[in-house]
């Protein structure tokens, strides 16, 4: 089978909120992977994909080996690997390049691809206001940061970003569908007008961070997509040359939905 198809998926979250919904979500995710090896021409993990991640020079966080695997395996079968920064794993650095091949995306990615131009973002920090939260991006991303940070022992760094992930807002946190819609519906709209102006048009807006699937029409030839995440949704976009939809994985069983 030719391998033609582009996968899209968010906020996996690996690491909250605690140590066995983390492993049977990653069981979940390589299923996923596995499911969609034959046809994928390239996967874009776009975004907090880990709760939390920091690369010392010599140390990475422990566990996730079957993903990391996984990806493996889909990158020597000549698959390609997108790994976007979301704002839990900001940190990765290039361990999943030299490893696994991988293409690290810090902000924006503009993908064309038969005919179609696709803007892909995790989706934090975008758009007027949040000024807070993008000064705290800009620290948390500069060097000086990261310096700090790689100075801790990886016992105590590590161990505390781990008592945080228990906290994480995910951990049964499912959102109202309707009123979420409104909201994004207002803010997408708004956001593109500048991004339009800056980009020039698209055929879709893919984007994850906050954690509901849901497809919205920004005009009559603009389609936004927000790929939700992980812990209540398993969802996903595929796009299979013509057109693109968002999924939901349901099984190991080749299942998936609409």
């Amino acid at each position: 089978m030719e391998k033609q198809h582009y996968y899209f998926a968010s906020d996996f979250h690996l690491g909250a909120p605690n140590y066995q919904s983390s492993r049977e979500r990653e069981h979940k995710i390589v299923a996923w992977l596995d499911f969609i090896k034959a046809d994928a021409k390239a996967v874009f993990l776009m975004g907090d994909v880990f709760d939390f991640w920091f690369e010392y020079s010599t140390v990475i966080p422990k566990g996730y080996i079957r993903l990391q695997g996984k990806l493996a395996e889909l990158s020597d079968a000549g698959i390609k690997i997108y790994f976007f920064k979301g704002n839990h794993d900001m940190w990765v650095f290039n361990y999943f390049e030299k490893e696994l091949g991988a293409t690290i995306i810090s902000d924006e990615f503009i993908l064309e691809a038969n005919g179609k131009r696709f803007f892909l973002h995790h989706g934090d920090g975008l758009g007027e206001g949040d000024d807070a939260y993008k000064l705290l991006k800009n620290f948390f991303r500069s060097k000086f940061c990261q310096w700090l940070f790689a100075r801790l022992h990886p016992n105590l760094g590590i161990g505390i970003a781990n008592h945080w992930s228990k906290k994480s807002r995910l951990a049964g946190n499912k959102r109202e569908g309707e009123r979420f819609v409104e909201r994004e519906e207002t803010w997408v709209k708004a956001y593109s007008e500048s991004l339009f102006k800056e980009h020039g048009r698209f055929d879709y807006v893919i984007m994850g961070h906050r954690h509901f699937p849901v497809t919205i029409d920004i005009d009559d030839t603009t389609k936004y997509i927000n790929l939700g995440e992980w812990v209540n949704f398993t969802s996903y976009a595929k796009f299979n040359g013509e057109k693109l939809e968002l999924l939901h994985f349901e099984s190991e069983n080749d299942e998936e939905t609409k």
